[in-house]
This record gives structure tokens, C-alpha cells and sequence, in this order.
């Protein structure tokens, strides 16, 4: 990262996750001037801490499941193991490469990076601290994308060693004996399954009556009994009433008491709090501005723009769904509003979201009950792998596809999957919402066999009672 080498400039972008850097990349291929400021590591939460090594965790966690179970392809091994230290290296290294890569992209684009922290400082002004001290900056525009970060609850701070927040999570010393994990949304999910699957007593606890709460019910349900087939205990419908932390031999231990639908304390070596975020909007200056706060996030319109004239917020920081790739989108947006283009507004609808647990699972639209309340006549359709070829080839006959249609309309209304590497089929019914596609084109659709998606054919098929295969 470079010095404030100039003050004037087009664009300012205030964090370099995927949404403001993406935002910045965007800006200079349309002839701005651009300058991100970002106070600790390009790609921000998502590539340095979050998406990206907890995926290299998960696939470390997907191959010793695997071969723990090579005896039933045909390949005998040795008892496999968890190395730990080297699953957390291997993540760190992938996080580190992909860092270079926005680094790069930001030379390549010719955009000034300042390491340090921004706050807004009067109109078209921003205020940056760095190692070299303060210095100012004036654009015509600024576009805040600092992101958010882990809520926190009372009594339970992270302290890198008994309580810890997704960081603490990724790079642990040791594996704990027991994981009580507080949260049963997707970063919740993602790392209680990694922990069960080093051997880790997984205990979860969620609010909601059901895990991955934002989903369809049908697959909340499915997750939650392959969870308790591996041996976890999810505790849904309660919450927490009261925390202890007690000397236990050469360590200390977590008295967890939980109240409503379960009534009992549980003991864990460490607590994982995922128990949502809040966005970052201290310190930005906008206490002097008229854009406006809401539940820790910043209000924006279709396009970002806040109630301060030339201020626009993107991603995390401007509320849900809070996914990075909504926050690209959001940032390409913005900057092509900015230069007078007509992009098109986000739908948040057609952004489809995954969760890397085993197993993955995989949605875009509405849930079935969300579709219901409408008041619309819909059908569903449902289609399980365990009667697809090339499942039952891979051993990965779990899961299945789901579709919601307006009947009327043949309205792709939501689809929603749960099984072995769903994360990689959903933007077929991804593409499908975008072009409106109906069940008439994608009945008329051929999709190649064998391979896993034909359940997104049969699927649609079942809706309208024209299954092949069921």
C-alpha cells in the first residue's frame, strides 16, 4: 500500500473487501480517479478471514471424511488423521494468495491504496490516518464499504482461548475436546461441522426453533438430522440464561445455561460465539452527515446512495443479505450510477446464498413458506439424489432439490438444495430467476448425464407431475 500521493480524486473508496474493491476496480475501468482506503488487508473480512479459509478448512475436512471412508471405493489406507496445524497453515497460505491477487489487481487498475482508517470530513472530504499521521482528501464521490463484524454477547468476549469469535475459529492451537458453538446460521453451521469432523463433541445452540433459519424448512430439517447422525446435539428454541467460567485441571471450562425449549447446562472447553454481526459505522464521521443509521447499518437507496449527497454505502455495512458477492454486485452498481449509466437495481431475491456444511446446502428465491404467504397458488416440486446416477456413483446420495412455482405464472418463485456440492449448481436456478425463466424452459432445458444436476430437471419435473426417474 502506497502514501496519499495526490488529494483529488473522482472516487474514494473507504474499505477494500469485495465490495469495495470491487467497487474501485469498476470505477477505474470507467475512467475515474480512485483511491481505497483500507486499514488492515485487501479483500477485507471475506478473502482474509472469513469466505475463503474457512472454505480451505471445509475442504480439508471434506477429505478426511473421504478417506476415512476409502474403504467402500475400493482403496485401502492407513487410519487417517487431522493435522491441525497444517490445515490452518495451508488455510492461511490460501488466504495469502489470493490477498497478492487484489494487490495486483489494484496496480493493474492504477488505483492508489492507503493503508489506514477514513472518516468523512466535511462535504466531498475525507480524513485519513495512517502510520504517517493525517492527511485530507477530497472526491467527488465516496462510497463507505467497511463492512461489519461479529456480534458480541454479554459475557462472553473472545479471548483467544476459551471464547472464540470466526478468527479465534480459524486458527486454533489445538482442536477443543468439547465446541459449544452459540449460533445456528451459516458461519455457525460451517464451523461446527468442520470441529465434529476433527473429533470435536459439537454442541450448538440456537434462538430460532430450527438450524439455518433463513432457509426452507424442509431444509433446515434435512441438516439438522445429518448433523445428529454425525453425533452433534443442536439445541434450537432456547437461549442462553446465564454464563460461568470455572477452573477445570490445567484449564478453564464453559457452564452454559440455556433456557426455553431446553432447560439444562452444558459444558464446553470453548464457546464459539457466531451469533450474527453488527456493521461498522463507528468512526466514520457520519454523526455530522445526513445519511442515517438503522440497527448498526447504514440506509441506502436501490443504488447506495445514503442521505448524504455524494455518500453511498455497500455490502455488509449497508445491511443484508450479507453475502460478498451481493456486495460486488451492490459496488458495481453503484459506481455505474455514479457515472450516469443505467444499471439495474439489486433484487436481493435472485442473490443466491450457500452454506459449506457437510452437508452443503444451497438457495436462491423463496422458501416455500415465504411463497405460500404471498397468498399465490404455487406448486413444489422435490427430486432426492438417492436416485441419481452419478450420486450414487459418487457415494453422495444424500440431499435433494427443491423448486417453488407460481402456478399461474410458471414463476420461478425459489429453489432450494441440500446434498454433496450443491454450492456449485445453484446458479443454474441462479441464471433461471434472472432471465424469468418458467418451467416451460426449464423443462425444455437438456442437461447432461450423468451428472448430479439432472435433480434440478426431475425436480421441476415433480412440480408439475411429470417426474421420469421417481
Amino acid at each position: 500500500m502506497s502514501k496519499l500521493e495526490q488529494s483529488e480524486y473522482d472516487l474514494a473508496v473507504v474499505g477494500g473487501g469485495p465490495g469495495g474493491y470491487v467497487a474501485a476496480i469498476r470505477a477505474a475501468q470507467l475512467g475515474m480517479k480512485t483511491v481505497l482506503v483500507e486499514k488492515a488487508q485487501l479483500g477485507g473480512v471475506c478473502l482474509n478471514w472469513g469466505c475463503i479459509p474457512t472454505k480451505a478448512l471445509l475442504r480439508s475436512a471434506d477429505v478426511l471424511r473421504l478417506v476415512r471412508e476409502a474403504a467402500k471405493f475400493g482403496v485401502q489406507v492407513g487410519q487417517p488423521s487431522a493435522d491441525l496445524p497444517a490445515m490452518v497453515a495451508r488455510s492461511r497460505a490460501v488466504a495469502a494468495q489470493l490477498n497478492k491477487g487484489v494487490d495486483y489487481l489494484m496496480k493493474k487498475n492504477k488505483i492508489t491504496v492507503v493503508n489506514g482508517t477514513a472518516r468523512l470530513a466535511g462535504r466531498g472530504r475525507l480524513e485519513v490516518r495512517g502510520a504517517d499521521g493525517k492527511s485530507q482528501l477530497s472526491a467527488k464521490n465516496i462510497i463507505l464499504a467497511t463492512g461489519a463484524r461479529a456480534r458480541m454477547l454479554p459475557g462472553l468476549v473472545p479471548d483467544g482461548d476459551s471464547v472464540w469469535s470466526y478468527r479465534e475459529a480459524l486458527v486454533p492451537r489445538q482442536a477443543p475436546r468439547r465446541l459449544l458453538v452459540i449460533g445456528a446460521g451459516a458461519i455457525g453451521i460451517e464451523f461446527a461441522s468442520f470441529y465434529r469432523a476433527l473429533g470435536a463433541e459439537v454442541s450448538v445452540v440456537e434462538m430460532a426453533e430450527r438450524i439455518l433459519p433463513v432457509e426452507d424448512e424442509d431444509i433446515s430439517a434435512h441438516v439438522a438430522d445429518a448433523l445428529r447422525k454425525e453425533g452433534m446435539r443442536l439445541y434450537t428454541g432456547s437461549r442462553i440464561a446465564a454464563t460461568a467460567k470455572r477452573r477445570a485441571g490445567e484449564g478453564n471450562e464453559w457452564h452454559i445455561t440455556l433456557d426455553g425449549k431446553h432447560q439444562e447446562t452444558l459444558v464446553a472447553d470453548v464457546v464459539l460465539v457466531a451469533a450474527g454481526i453488527v456493521g461498522n459505522v463507528e468512526e466514520l464521521g457520519l454523526e455530522g452527515t445526513a445519511a442515517k443509521v438503522e440497527r448498526t447499518h447504514i440506509v441506502t437507496d436501490a443504488f447506495g446512495a445514503t442521505g448524504e449527497p455524494g455518500v453511498y454505502a455497500i455490502g455488509d455495512v449497508a445491511g443484508p443479505p450479507w453475502l460478498a458477492h451481493k456486495a460486488s454486485h451492490e459496488g458495481v452498481a453503484c459506481v455505474e450510477k455514479i457515472a450516469g449509466l443505467h444499471p439495474h437495481a439489486l433484487d436481493a431475491s435472485k442473490i443466491a446464498a450457500c452454506t459449506y456444511s457437510h452437508p452443503q446446502v444451497a438457495s436462491v428465491g423463496l422458501t416455500e413458506a415465504a411463497a405460500r404467504q404471498t397468498g399465490r397458488k404455487i406448486r413444489v416440486g422435490k427430486f432426492p439424489f438417492a436416485v441419481n446416477g452419478k450420486a450414487i456413483a459418487l457415494g453422495a446420495t444424500g440431499g435433494f432439490a427443491k423448486v417453488v412455482f407460481d402456478e399461474a405464472s410458471g414463476e420461478l418463485l425459489g429453489a432450494h438444495m441440500v446434498g454433496e456440492e450443491v454450492t456449485e449448481m445453484i446458479q443454474g436456478y441462479a441464471v433461471a430467476r434472472e432471465l424469468e425463466s418458467t418451467e416451460a424452459e426449464l423443462m425444455a432445458t437438456v442437461f447432461p448425464h450423468p451428472t448430479q444436476s439432472e435433480v434440478m430437471h426431475e425436480a421441476v419435473l415433480v412440480a408439475y407431475e411429470r417426474a421420469l426417474h421417481i
